[in-house]
């Protein structure tokens, strides 16, 4: 049965669209995955906020091992705790954000994890941008940060704010994980950690150590003359001996 030339272009407009269908479908899979956050309270300065966050898989093979998130301004990592994460992850500050990792997820599951949060900064919006890591080593990065009138391919989770409430006001900073943390005393500065870091005592101990060891020297020097003296005393008293 053919067709009339009215029937064949409306198929082959049909078949068109839907090859065009398919080849926008086919480009827009590999963005489909991304990262997401919200909040519990998504308001300018709000206290004890929890944040939840989802990584959406995108691989079919290999299970997320770890997220790298990197906090925006005005959130420390000493203001964050974690709140649920998937079994057996453990969350490490870093010195601009947190790790979270632990057994590999399985193939097409999604990384889900919360947080705590002290306190919100006093902004519009927040990005956090996030590292996410596969059992296989593929490494996904959802980094850039919007811009006016362009869209970005891997954006970073972005929390939009409402203006903070009448009358709040931004809380000191929590100290960073290298303020908090003390230093490791080394080898060479144990005397002074065991002084208490006074280094007039480390000082001390230095000078009496050096003294100690002066006397020994003089007191070696010592028995030196005294027996290259008694040996010339010998051999010039031999002779009148024989």
């Amino acid at each position: 049965m053919s067709l009339s030339p009215v029937a064949l272009a409306g198929r082959r407009i049909a078949l068109a669209g839907a090859a065009a269908l398919t080849a926008t479908l086919a480009l827009a899979a590999p963005a489909s995955a991304h990262a997401e956050v919200e909040a519990d309270t998504p308001q300018a300065l709000a206290e004890n906020v929890t944040l939840r966050f989802v990584s959406e898989a995108e691989s079919g093979t290999a299970g997320f091992t770890e997220l790298r998130i990197v906090l925006p301004e005005g959130i420390a990592p000493g203001d964050v705790t974690l709140g649920e994460a998937p079994e057996g992850w453990r969350l490490t500050a870093t010195g601009d954000g947190y790790r979270l990792a632990g057994p590999a997820l399985k193939a097409g599951v999604d990384a889900e994890h919360s947080i705590k949060v002290r306190q919100l900064p006093d902004a519009k919006e927040i990005a956090f941008k996030t590292v996410e890591t596969y059992s296989d080593g593929e490494v996904s990065r959802w980094i850039e940060l919007p811009t006016a009138g362009a869209e970005s391919e891997q954006p970073a989770p972005v929390l939009k704010l409402k203006a903070a409430a009448a009358g709040a006001e931004p809380e000191s900073a929590s100290p960073s994980p290298a303020e908090s943390t003390p230093p490791t005393p080394t080898a060479a500065g144990s005397e002074s950690a065991d002084d208490g870091g006074d280094p007039t005592a480390a000082q001390e101990d230095q000078n009496g150590s050096t003294g100690v060891t002066v006397a020994v020297v003089l007191a070696a020097a010592a028995v030196l003359v005294a027996g290259t003296w008694w040996l010339l005393r010998r051999r010039n008293s031999s002779p009148s001996q024989g």
